[in-house]
């Protein structure tokens, strides 16, 4: 069995791959644009983001889940411990191990764009964060709804599909493709969070609208995954 530090190390490593392959594809990739955050120029935009997203989980998933289970988001990880299947003594270590690798991560992403020929505005361009404009679309209680029952299906696929009488090997993929999904759906609304972590990384970068906003990317996923984890806590859910 891993130690507890193993286990910070590869969350650390998970989080910051999925910050710099996902919200790389939006920058590095040319496929968003300024979002009230990040909403893509187009809805072909979506498929390349969401599968970003969705595949840099698969990769994680049978990368670093041998180590600490690749929670990789803080939702993850207060769902997990909701149902029972994680100790109370590791959770800090996994949401400090999880931010810190989101920050680095976007950090990494902010020094190639610094460098990019003929210059580059990180408060005018962003760099992939989440947040919602009702004068562009959606407002506040859009973005709620959609990060409340985004994030609470992605901790069902994953709870479900790692309980005993899931498939632990098909996990990583049906976590990924789930994840995939959830960004097609919520690319338009807030250019989709259901994950504190990836949220704060890039939001510490953009400053302004980004960090009034982060709060909704903080608490709406975690109640999400909090009442996931407590219907397979009560054995709702959980055969």
């Amino acid at each position: 069995m891993a130690s507890s530090t193993n286990k910070y190390i590869a969350e650390f490593i998970g989080t910051a791959a999925l910050v710099i392959i996902g919200c790389g594809v939006v920058t590095l990739g040319g496929q968003g644009a300024v979002f009230g955050a990040g909403q893509p120029t187009s809805a072909l935009a979506t498929l390349p983001i969401a599968f970003a997203f969705g595949l840099a989980i698969v990769a994680m998933a049978y990368g670093i889940g041998p180590v600490s289970g690749c929670h990789v988001n803080p939702a993850v990880t207060v769902g997990v411990w909701m149902a029972g299947r994680m100790p109370t003594s590791e959770v800090p270590g996994y949401i400090a191990a999880q931010v810190a690798g989101a920050i680095v991560g976007a950090a990494v992403l902010y020094i190639a764009l610094a460098g990019k020929a003929g210059g580059w505005d990180v408060t005018a361009a962003g760099l992939g964060q989440n947040g919602w404009d009702a004068a562009k679309g959606y407002g506040t209680g859009s973005a709620m709804i959609g990060e409340f029952v985004g994030t609470f299906l992605f901790l069902v696929t994953i709870l479900g599909v790692t309980s005993k009488a899931g498939s632990p090997a098909m996990a990583g993929l049906a976590i990924g493709l789930t994840l995939t999904a959830i960004h097609l759906l919520l690319i338009p609304v807030t250019g989709t969070s259901v994950n504190p972590a990836r949220s704060i990384g890039p939001a510490l970068f953009v400053g302004g609208q980004a960090i009034a906003q982060l709060w909704l990317f903080i608490l709406v996923p975690l109640v999400a995954a909090a009442a996931a984890g407590a219907l397979f806590k009560a054995k709702i859910l959980e055969a």
